[in-house]
């Protein structure tokens, strides 16, 4: 099975990658944004489909949309850490192959994956049943929403100038709620806070 993966998140695209490949019978191929993973698709066909909902070029379920419009389309699939059950149901109702949160963990993620790429349609129950009730995420429970800001800062690999920058905040306030955010999830650096927001699914 041929599947594209496209994920504007280094860390996400290699751990799929990673999960896939250790699995045997699968072929990966990686975007880094919407625009790349239509050109990929031109140039070669896939047995599915992974789409990022929040990556640069995706326009919400547009990017979907438009994927689902080529003649040559394979099935498609969303993956998401942020969209909420009604952006799930949405783009399975638009004739999705399959919706996955960012949470999901690898067993999971696999066979939701060979699931996708012989023509079935999935998505958790649990996740759909969820509602607007559901629990937070664990991580947004324990941090402000400006060390939510910071840390999503972190995943994208940014200074702590750049973050600064982008948050209209002074540096000295991104110093000094890394080192905060860092005791609060247990990270002893920038790199483990990135992996462990991504591996949690939070971004």
């Amino acid at each position: 099975m041929r599947i594209l993966i496209a994920d504007d998140h280094d860390l996400l695209r290699d751990m799929i990658v990673l999960y896939l490949d250790g699995e045997g019978g699968f072929t990966t191929d990686t975007a880094a944004d919407f625009a790349q993973a239509e050109r990929m698709l031109g140039l070669t066909s896939y047995d599915l489909v992974l789409l990022d909902f929040s990556m640069p070029g995706m326009d919400g379920l547009n990017g979907l949309s438009r994927l689902l419009e080529r003649s040559d389309a394979p099935p498609v699939a969303i993956i998401s850490g942020t969209a909420n059950r009604d952006v799930a149901e949405q783009a399975l109702a638009a004739g999705a192959a399959g919706f996955l949160p960012k949470t999901l963990s690898a067993r999971s993620m696999v066979n939701a994956v060979r699931f996708m790429a012989m023509g079935e349609q999935y998505a958790p129950l649990d996740f759909l049943r969820g509602g607007d009730d559901a629990p937070a995420h664990p991580l947004t429970e324990k941090l402000s929403q400006r060390e939510l800001q910071v840390l999503e800062g972190l995943t994208f690999g940014k200074s702590n100038k750049e973050i600064a920058r982008d948050l209209d905040i002074r540096e000295p306030t991104v110093k000094l709620h890394v080192k905060t955010l860092y005791r609060k999830i247990g990270a002893a650096n920038r790199t483990q806070a990135a992996m462990i927001a991504k591996e949690q699914g939070l971004f």
